[in-house]
């Protein structure tokens, strides 16, 4: 490292003082509004084209367009993977979940993901004086995979910076279908203790597979395990039957419990990260909203989901908090249509493309499975417009960090934070993304696909998975669509998309696994 010599060293100091002094009331500005409220509402499986507001589809939902026409409404934004469980690892940490060897789609069994050592967006906040909180959609594992469900699950969202959790284990597919509260499940009877497995059925329980004429929805494939509430799901329960839920009143429960964690922490900063579940598989509408959409389940859930957010926001309105809150909204990947039941999601779609225009979905290297609506929205702080800024949720952490006047950062994520207010046209350069273990590189307006083996398309899901013999590489600016493969005729440009990649990747990025849906 060069040496400041002593004359250059107070040339420098005086300049800091001049400037420091010039920006006193700039800074006093920004540390009036350096403690705002903040809540991040995610969504599950949510597509590009879901939202009205992107003009990509013909769902209609007023609400989510509400945030997008009176905020920032980001056209390049990224969840970090094409799926759930290393979506909301990297959301929650700011780490790429790719390394974490433990991040893919997790069984409802699974240890806690996160490390209680590590750095979380709410153990940050908490160290700013905020009290924090999770309701809905977990997904990250919990215990130690030894669980014992009848008594407190730990560690869990408490253990890394969480003080309130109202929470599913995993998703509203699998078992344990039971929610819990700071680590207990609720409504469990001492003398109907349940029992979950992965591995195998319990004697006596019925399943999907075995009996089909206990059914209310049809499984297509993989869902053929315990059935609740007559549907079948994935892994294996016994017991517990006053604790499980109702599936057709889980939105409103979850709302429920977001709008009163606002209602009690109003005096103080706060910070919710509110995780629906739609519109993830078994679509269950509350019958209010049954056929609503004519699109069939999935629509109807879409709009469940909007409605939800509408009030919600309606609560932080009554409350007087929505100038000193910060609201993001986006989704942990990219759609889905059939992803393990018959619920007429691909019969009913019409004209509605949730993908927009972009070409996979969940589950896939393409834009699809990991460009997905993103919003900030701060009544009175920021301005509407539309940002085409590269961001992903990764960035978060390090940019509500700086936005709180926290030092605290995690080494993958971009300090975005003006961007994020709309102080700013500032994106990322380049950003990593995942699907499935698989790894590909956004730069610029580039992207890169190494090649990978497997099929083509899932046939399952009928979702394109990015694999290929040969590497792709793609001009989004040109082809948003991803349909011109250039690496052939720009041999020098993969060259250097590759070698930037391999700098941050590193050169196993070619030890995958195979996607498997059960």
């Amino acid at each position: 490292m060069a040496r400041l010599y002593p004359v250059f060293t107070l040339f420098i100091a005086f300049l800091l003082f001049v400037s420091f002094g010039c920006g006193t009331a700039e800074n006093k500005e920004t540390t009036d509004i350096q403690k705002p409220n903040i809540v991040i509402i995610y969504m599950d499986d949510l597509g590009y084209g879901d939202v009205s507001a992107y003009d990509a589809g013909r769902l209609e939902t007023p609400n989510m367009d509400f945030l997008a026409n009176g905020g920032m409404k980001f056209t390049k934004g990224y969840a970090s993977s094409a799926t759930c469980s290393p979506s909301r690892y990297a959301l929650m940490t700011g780490t790429y979940p790719w390394r974490n060897k433990d991040a893919k789609i997790l069984a409802g069994t699974a240890p806690l993901l996160i490390g209680t050592d590590e750095l979380t967006i709410p153990k940050m906040l908490k160290r700013q004086g905020y009290a924090t909180a999770v309701v809905g959609k977990w997904h990250m594992g919990l215990g130690d995979g030894q669980v014992d469900w009848n008594e407190r699950v730990s560690p869990g969202p408490n253990e890394v910076g969480f003080d309130y959790s109202y929470i599913m284990a995993a998703t509203q597919d699998r078992v344990p279908t039971v929610y819990l509260e700071n680590g207990l499940v609720q409504g469990l009877e001492p003398d109907d203790p349940i029992a979950v497995s992965y591995q195998e059925n319990f004697e006596g329980e019925p399943t999907g597979k075995d009996n089909p004429e206990l059914l209310t929805l049809k499984w297509h494939h993989g869902h053929n395990n315990s059935i609740v509430n007559g549907i079948p799901r994935i892994g294996f329960m016994k017991g517990g039957e006053k604790a499980k839920w109702v599936d057709e009143d889980m939105a409103d429960h979850f709302l429920d419990k977001a709008k009163a964690f606002v209602q009690e922490e109003r005096n103080e900063p706060f910070f919710l990260y509110y995780a629906m579940q739609q519109p993830h598989v078994p679509r269950t509408p509350h019958p209010r909203f049954e056929g609503k959409s004519g699109m069939g389940p999935r629509g109807d859930v879409i709009l469940e989901a909007d409605w939800c957010l509408g009030e919600f926001m309606n609560t932080l309105e009554e409350e007087g908090l929505l100038e000193n809150t910060l609201v993001i909204f986006s989704s942990d990947n990219g759609p889905v249509l059939n992803d393990g039941y018959y619920d007429e999601a691909v019969e009913k779609l019409g004209e509605h493309t949730p993908w927009g225009p972009l070409r996979g979905g969940k589950y896939s290297l393409y834009e699809a499975g990991t460009r997905v609506p993103f919003i900030s929205y701060w009544k009175g702080t920021i301005e509407p417009g539309e940002s085409d800024a590269m961001i992903s949720q990764i960035d978060l952490l390090n940019s509500l960090a700086s936005m709180t006047g926290s030092g605290e950062k995690s080494s993958d994520g971009q300090d975005l934070s003006a961007t994020l207010l709309g102080k700013a046209d500032k994106g990322r350069e380049s950003l990593v993304l995942e699907a499935t273990t698989r790894t590909a590189f956004r730069k610029g307006n580039w992207v890169l696909i190494p090649p990978y083996k497997g099929p083509a398309v899932n046939q399952n899901v009928n979702i394109e998975l990015g694999n290929d013999t040969g590497f792709q590489l793609y001009d989004l600016s040109r082809d948003l669509g991803q349909q011109q493969n250039l690496a052939e005729e720009n041999p020098e440009k993969l060259k250097s998309m590759l070698a930037d990649f391999i700098a941050i990747r590193g050169e196993d990025f070619v030890n995958t696994e195979a996607l498997e849906l059960k």
